[in-house]
């Protein structure tokens, strides 16, 4: 069964991170630099939270802050919902599903290791029902 240390191994250990007093207008600039959906906020190399593009849209856009002022202590996302490296991929898409989340860090022992999103989890279901797909299709040209 596929676990999400499996899937970081294929994608890549890449984690974005700001400080705290960071301004929103920063996050944003490097998200899109980065073309990413998220970055983590670190405060002493502890995870201190999460700022997304949902954030950005309810809670600076929609509340009418200046994004150039506003600090991402202000408006990230807290507590953050991780998971484990041994989490199963099928654990992770409930989850995901669930809390309505798009991204999520990944720990291991008691440090981030790397970041998931719906977009890693679907890429990796793709994969699996092309493998699925072709071996079925290979089964049934022997048959």
């Amino acid at each position: 069964m596929a676990i999400v240390k499996h899937l970081l191994e294929t994608k890549g250990m890449d984690i974005v991170r700001l400080g705290p007093d960071a301004t929103a207008l920063e996050a944003v600039q490097l998200m899109n630099e980065r073309r990413i959906g998220s970055v983590l906020v670190f405060e002493d190399d502890q995870l201190a939270g999460i700022f997304t593009e949902r954030d950005l849209m309810t809670r600076v856009v929609a509340a009418q802050l200046d994004p150039a002022s506003t600090r991402l202590s202000e408006v990230m996302t807290t507590p953050v919902a991780c998971a484990a490296a041994h989490t199963t991929l099928d654990e992770l898409r409930k989850v995901v599903r669930e809390k309505r989340i798009r991204h999520v860090p990944v720990v291991e022992g008691g440090r981030v290791v790397g970041l998931v999103s719906i977009g890693d989890l679907n890429r990796a279901e793709h994969d699996v029902q092309e493998q699925t797909i072709q071996y079925l299709s290979q089964y049934m040209s022997r048959a």
